[in-house]
């Protein structure tokens, strides 16, 4: 996780007590992930509040800032905001282990904890599934809804059945 090191909560040597950390989140910053994203110039601020304890500590990840998305009606390119914040309990055992959403497990060994992936994931997953540009109307959406393709009876799970099998759903049923 060398190329992560940037994006590391340092807790060794802390007070018990409230920390505040502050993460600028760029384009670099998803590069790191080797995947392909559905945004293009991020400019977003993950805030992270960490509160120490003597054998956890508390995390508030809270991001916020701006992607720019593509349309899907026009294929115009626009600012979409992003805000969320996520909570999440990190606590020291032998290994590591995230198979919990809210609690983390990490080695008692361990100095650092790194919050690369959760702002990762927290940003990824505040990307709408449908993105609409703000500047598309309310009429557009009703000519684009007018114009697309209805369900009919047969895709609706309402089939017609054939005659001759309704004949013989009759016979069956009278034995």
């Amino acid at each position: 996780m060398d190329k992560f090191r940037n994006y590391e909560v340092v807790f060794s040597g802390l007070k018990e007590g409230k920390h505040k950390f502050q993460f600028e989140i760029n384009k670099a910053f998803f590069e790191l992930f080797e995947t392909e994203q559905e945004f293009t110039n991020p400019r977003i601020t993950a805030d992270v509040l960490m509160d120490k304890h003597s054998t956890f500590l508390e995390l508030w990840i809270k991001t916020e800032g701006v992607v720019t998305l593509v349309c899907d009606i026009t294929n115009e390119e626009f600012d979409h905001p992003i805000e969320n914040e996520i909570k999440v309990l990190v606590k020291f055992g032998e290994v590591y282990d995230d198979s919990d959403e809210d609690v983390i497990t990490i080695p008692s060994t361990d100095h650092a904890f790194n919050v690369a992936q959760l702002i990762y994931e927290d940003v990824s997953l505040s990307i709408p599934m449908k993105k609409v540009s703000p500047n598309v109307a309310d009429e557009d959406l009703e000519i684009l809804e007018k114009y697309s393709p209805k369900e009919t009876e047969d895709q609706a799970g309402e089939e017609e059945i054939d005659p001759r099998w309704e004949a013989l759903k009759k016979l069956k049923d009278k034995n």
